[in-house]
């Protein structure tokens, strides 16, 4: 009877393993690892690094309208390949990234009608793992209406967690970042992507998705302890959030980045690595691009024998200032609330229905307008709401493109839903085609799209310096937030520029010539710290010339072909060091607390420096724009003292001697 009983325990364990199915990719290092149990009535997912477990019993399926896909599943051929590349990047933080990982391809099948076909393919990087599901062509199935995708991300433990709610999915993508422990994350509350958690270990992991073309975006949602996908709906319900008529299709990859130091994030390439490559054949005309962008300041003309506003004579004093400077371009948005083209509504977030983005209001005069700034060297940027834009959009770049117009800021797009998200890279096409490049704003968070389409220069996604025209939510605390999520997702549109800085217990709201409130060298190192191809100069020429700092502004590189990360605390501080050519620029974003800190130089190669240093002057918690200027001397054994005043900053400009 007993060895009846142990021959019965054994069978019946035998065929729970049996029911199992487990399938792992590991990166090529070893400290990653992908694992995937498939049970008859589940599909979830774990990943671990160096043995520990980060994510756990994760579930992965969709729901769709003719039924739930996730159950009663069996495995094709499992496919492996090793990925090992180099590839270009027009613009971005490195001019050449590295492609290396394993990758594994699993077939999912039904077993039973309607036996519908989804591959799995992972990846697994040095620096993080990402998955995405592909729709290949088969019998029976050659299209689909999505109602969900089940994705979760269940961490393990209860890391710190730094994180972004929205308030829907219609939402300009802007608010301050939250810092709590992944218990006390708030349920049934948007979370934008990318989101930050920080173990006892301080392992570091990064939540984000990469190349979303023809979906919807994602958020995340935290349901009974577990962090959920949530897709966007189209507009107008709630149910659909995906209709594809086509196979074959492939979704967003879900990626997760993980690092022993938060320093290795920011400087991971994953997610240009999972985009497709350059689909722009001529990207000669692809430079970034440096300009004025008169509408924060409030298109503030001095004292002058002509009225400010939507005309020739406001445009020609900025062109002018740009020219004099070595601006690429000059911005164009219109005045108050009057855009720069006929629109019935004089409003920039609501155009009207017979808004027309080829026909500038009479007054501007945009023709002799783009002929003057093209007689002096600089280029035209202009403002658009996306709406009308779309409306005529080869019509209109074919216009834009006989002006000299380099580049647009597409605004007020306010969601991620597959519609929008088609629009965006149609944009992007046809912008390609007439040598135009786009910055996004009012947008959703970026996803390495730049690589295929390099011409996207920049997005916002981010709670930025406009604000300050009419709150102060917007300080150092909120700055430093910025590179430990949004930027780990790519450029991020941040309104820089502003020059006239009060300290914080002084600062006030001014919607025309508005304040900043951190220090000079706070604001200069923005410019280095924050990945943007689009240097924007935000306040005014008066605010501008003759002021220390200035020439930073008007030399710091637009694109970078390194990036190193040697200090940095999550919320505390963080010092970025890019290099472009054999010159590197360091900047150093400090919090509300002042802090020195120990820079060691030695990302240098071996050879002497000469190094321009630019920190916080002792009075700065008087007159913000204060700061002191040294030119010395370095080597890479240079160990450098950073003085960080409260809400401060340092810069470093640092060249090569022959």
């Amino acid at each position: 009877m007993i060895k009846f009983f142990v021959l019965y325990v054994l069978l019946f364990c035998s065929m729970i393993v049996s029911a199992q199915q487990r399938i792992s990719v590991s990166s090529p290092n070893g400290k990653l690892k992908f694992s995937l149990k498939i049970e008859p009535e589940k599909i979830t997912y774990d990943v671990d690094y160096k043995k520990c477990p980060i994510v756990t019993n994760s579930l992965l399926g969709f729901s769709f309208d003719n039924g739930d896909f996730g159950h009663n599943i069996k495995t094709g051929k499992v496919r492996r390949k090793s990925i090992d590349e180099t590839y270009e990047l027009i613009i971005g933080k490195v001019s050449v990234a590295r492609n290396y990982c394993n990758e594994v391809i699993i077939p999912l099948q039904e077993k039973s009608v309607p036996t519908r076909l989804v591959n799995l393919i992972v990846r697994a990087f040095n620096d993080g793992v990402a998955f995405r599901y592909e729709f290949p062509e088969q019998e029976g199935w050659d299209s689909y209406v999505m109602y969900d995708e089940k994705t979760q991300f269940n961490l393990n433990g209860n890391p710190m967690t730094l994180l972004m709610y929205l308030p829907g999915y219609v939402n300009t993508h802007e608010n301050v970042y939250n810092r709590v422990k992944y218990d006390d994350i708030a349920g049934k509350k948007l979370i934008e992507m990318p989101v930050t958690f920080q173990f006892e270990d301080n392992t570091c992991v990064s939540i984000t998705e990469a190349a979303i073309r023809d979906y919807a975006g994602m958020y995340l949602m935290k349901e009974k302890d577990k962090l959920v996908g949530k897709l966007s709906p189209h507009p107008g319900q709630e149910k659909i959030k995906v209709e594809i008529s086509t196979f074959p299709h492939r979704t967003p990859w879900r990626v997760i980045s993980i690092a022993e130091r938060v320093g290795a994030l920011l400087e991971s390439n994953i997610l240009t690595s999972l985009n497709e490559p350059c689909a722009i054949e001529d990207t000669s005309w692809i430079k970034p691009c440096r300009t004025t962008f008169t509408w924060w300041n409030g298109n503030v003309v001095p004292d002058s024998t002509f009225s400010p506003g939507n005309n020739f004579d406001t445009n020609k004093y900025y062109i002018d200032f740009a020219a004099r400077n070595g601006l690429d371009a000059h911005g164009i948005y219109g005045y108050a609330e009057t855009p720069w083209y006929y629109d019935e509504n004089f409003n920039f977030g609501h155009s009207g229905p017979d808004a027309d983005v080829t026909k500038p209001i009479p007054c501007l005069d945009m023709p002799r307008i783009a002929e003057y700034a093209k007689s002096k060297g600089v280029g035209i940027h202009l403002w658009v709401n996306w709406r009308p834009l779309y409306d005529k959009l080869d019509e209109a770049f074919t216009l834009y493109e006989k002006w000299g117009v380099k580049g647009l800021m597409v605004d007020f797009m306010d969601r991620n839903d597959q519609e929008m998200i088609c629009i965006q890279e149609d944009i992007l096409k046809c912008a390609a085609k007439h040598r135009l490049f786009i910055q996004f704003h009012g947008s959703s968070k970026p996803s390495g799209l730049v690589r295929t389409y390099p011409n996207e220069f920049t997005r916002e996604g981010a709670l930025n310096y406009e604000v300050c025209k009419w709150d102060n939510a917007v300080n150092a605390d909120h700055d430093i937030s910025i590179p430990f999520t949004r930027m780990l997702a790519g450029a991020t549109d941040y309104h820089l520029g502003g020059f006239r800085a009060l300290p914080r217990s002084q600062f006030k709201i001014q919607y025309v010539n508005p304040y900043v409130m951190s220090t000079r060298c706070h604001m200069m190192a923005m410019y280095v710290v924050l990945e943007n191809h689009l240097t924007s100069l935000c306040d005014t020429p008066m605010a501008y010339e003759g002021q220390p700092g200035f020439e930073v502004l008007r030399t710091v590189p637009g694109t970078w072909d390194e990036i190193r990360v040697p200090l940095a605390k999550i919320n505390e501080y963080v010092t970025v060091a890019r290099r472009n050519g054999s010159d590197w620029w360091v900047g150093t974003l400090n919090n509300s607390t002042a802090r020195t800190l120990q820079l060691k130089l030695d990302f240098l190669d071996e050879g002497d420096y000469e190094a321009t240093i630019y920190t916080d002057a002792a009075d700065v918690d008087e007159n913000a724009n204060h700061l002191n200027k040294e030119v010395r001397k370095v080597i890479r054994t240079d160990v450098l003292n950073l003085p960080l005043a409260m809400d401060g900053g340092s810069v470093l400009h640092i060249t090569k001697l022959q």
